[in-house]
């Protein structure tokens, strides 16, 4: 029997907001009271710090962050710092994890790359992985930043993961806030974005939606399209 995943895309949401429903959600998952899920949405510019904290890639000071508008957040998610802004699709998936084969954290991580490169591979994009680093590489730049957490269970067996994939879709992002940090620590290599790869125009919320079906294909979930998000309650939460 396919397990059902609950979707929702909402357009714009406060990382702080985010942040806070993704362990709420994550909290209601262990008690089974919620169903596994997946937010969709985008964030306003913020930059994130995982548990790999280099204070020296953020290259801005905080009275540059203040007059950019840009957030800053030390999370609890693996990796290193990464921005956040609009024209980039953000994914958190919170799943249980509790007995699925091949999903420890390692096949977690290879399966949020594929979910990615399959569906890059349907606009006739070659993407691959780097041995080396997380994410999703379109021949030496990165199109996905990966990062999770694995939140152990209180009231059952397993983890439910949190944080996820960062999919950079309007071209010229690689131009705004990537500029103030060195992405994930990675100094040799750049970022590109999806309207890049296709050369042309694509709405974030249309990849919202057609993702949808490659991540359940990959995961093994029935999922609610993306397209019912103006009837998910979490439109109150974001802006």
């Amino acid at each position: 029997m396919t397990t059902k995943l609950e979707v929702s895309y909402t357009p714009m949401m406060d990382y702080g907001a985010a942040w806070d429903l993704q362990k709420s959600i994550v909290s209601r998952i262990d008690l089974g009271e919620q169903q596994e899920t997946l937010l969709l949405l985008q964030h306003p510019p913020t930059y994130t710090i995982g548990s790999q904290r280099h204070p020296e890639h953020l290259l801005l000071s905080k009275e540059q962050l203040e007059q950019q508008g840009i957030g800053l957040f030390e999370i609890d998610r693996g990796g290193d710092i990464t921005y956040h802004g609009p024209g980039q699709l953000v994914g958190y998936p919170l799943l249980l994890l509790a007995g699925k084969e091949g999903l420890d954290l390692h096949g977690y991580l290879r399966n949020l790359e594929q979910v990615i490169i399959n569906y890059l591979a349907h606009y006739g994009i070659e993407a691959g992985r780097k041995p080396e680093y997380t994410g999703v590489w379109v021949g030496d730049l990165k199109i996905c930043a990966i990062g999770v957490k694995f939140n152990k269970c209180k009231h059952q067996r397993g983890f439910v993961t949190s944080h996820g994939f960062a999919f950079n879709i309007t071209s010229g992002i690689q131009n705004e806030g990537f500029q103030g940090i060195i992405p994930c620590g990675i100094q040799e290599y750049g970022v590109t974005s999806l309207e890049d790869c296709i050369g042309k125009p694509i709405a974030v919320e249309q990849v919202a939606e057609e993702i949808v079906p490659f991540f359940s294909e990959v995961f093994g979930f029935e999922a609610v399209s993306a397209q019912r998000a103006e009837e998910s309650p979490l439109k109150s939460a974001g802006h």
